[in-house]
């Protein structure tokens, strides 16, 4: 795919991100309405579009095994990079590493690979196992490390720090839509047609909204380039050039993984860190202003790197 096609297929996204920065910089949406569109996406229609192709998926096709394994690899070696970076620079508070790992390695998968995958591709599939990984394996991991550095009065034993771990990565919207598709496709139950047609027309809503929502948040937070730290700088270089370039070697080289997935999974890695940083830092009082900034660059960096990845893989 051309560098002209690339950006051609992104100006829908383009579109819906702008309009949300460009309202909220003009003060015509309050950029605070911009959690009620995250929420709606996140909490509604993503799950819709998920279940409802999950559900209609081959699923023997849509778990690549090898290609899975070697996005795991890759992002099992990017978070002993992170972490080792982060202890060669002084950081040795398990919380902080955490929080920089989740930086570094995690992906905003609602709220921008599955908008751009469907502007891209006519599909978010080859995110949903992906997805279920991060969530099932990172995010549990860096939950109960937040949770076991959790004190104070409520913080309770370390088995009910971990039970609440398990429970905040298990009990998502997007995990149990993504769970109850799986489920229900394996055990070939039939669900209503009406049902899904009402998944799907809630689904088909979910891309615009979620990247509008993240337009709104970017326009109302503005972006301080001159007060970017050289810590940021190192995160956001490593989530949106280092780790889709190691994820295109270990796949690529050592899994043999080729043609439509290798570009899946190198657009995967590329995308932005996810919003839940913020929400994490906020909620464990750890890095919440280096969570902040490191969300929002993160996302515009991504977006103007998504053609050249584009181009260059699939090319």
């Amino acid at each position: 795919m051309g560098g002209a096609a690339a950006l051609e297929k992104l100006m829908p996204v383009v579109l819906a991100f702008g309009a949300g920065v460009l309202l909220a910089r003009r003060k015509v949406v309050p950029a605070e309405a911009s959690k009620v569109f995250a929420d709606y996406a996140f909490l509604f229609a993503v799950p819709c579009y998920l279940f409802g192709n999950i559900y209609g998926a081959d699923l023997s096709a849509l778990f690549a095994w090898r290609a899975i394994g070697g996005y795991a690899a890759a992002a099992a070696l990017a978070v002993v990079l992170v972490a080792a970076a982060s202890a060669l620079a002084g950081i040795r508070e398990p919380r902080d590493v955490a929080l920089r790992v989740m930086a570094g390695v995690q992906v905003n998968t609602a709220y921008f690979a599955v908008p751009v995958f469907i502007t891209f591709f006519g599909t978010a599939a080859p995110i949903f196992p992906v997805l279920l990984f991060q969530v099932c394996v990172l995010s549990l991991v860096v939950i109960s490390i937040m949770e076991l550095g959790r004190s104070g009065p409520g913080a309770g034993s370390t088995g009910q720090k971990l039970t609440r771990a398990v429970g905040a990565s298990l009990v998502t919207p997007v995990v149990l839509s993504c769970n109850a598709g799986i489920l229900l496709n394996l055990l070939s139950v039939h669900v209503p047609t009406v049902v899904l047609d009402g998944a799907a027309f809630v689904g088909d809503s979910a891309s615009p909204v979620a990247l509008f929502a993240l337009g709104l948040h970017l326009g109302g937070m503005g972006l301080d380039i001159r007060g970017t730290t050289r810590e940021e700088l190192t995160l956001i270089g490593f989530k949106c050039l280092a780790f889709p370039l190691l994820a295109w070697a270990v796949c690529g080289v050592l899994f043999g993984v080729r043609g439509e997935w290798l570009t899946y999974l190198v657009l995967i890695a590329a995308m932005p860190t996810p919003q839940n940083l913020f929400i994490f830092a906020q909620r464990y009082e750890v890095g919440v202003d280096l969570s902040a900034s490191v969300v929002i660059k993160s996302s515009v960096v991504s977006l103007l790197l998504l053609p050249l990845w584009l181009q260059t893989v699939a090319g």
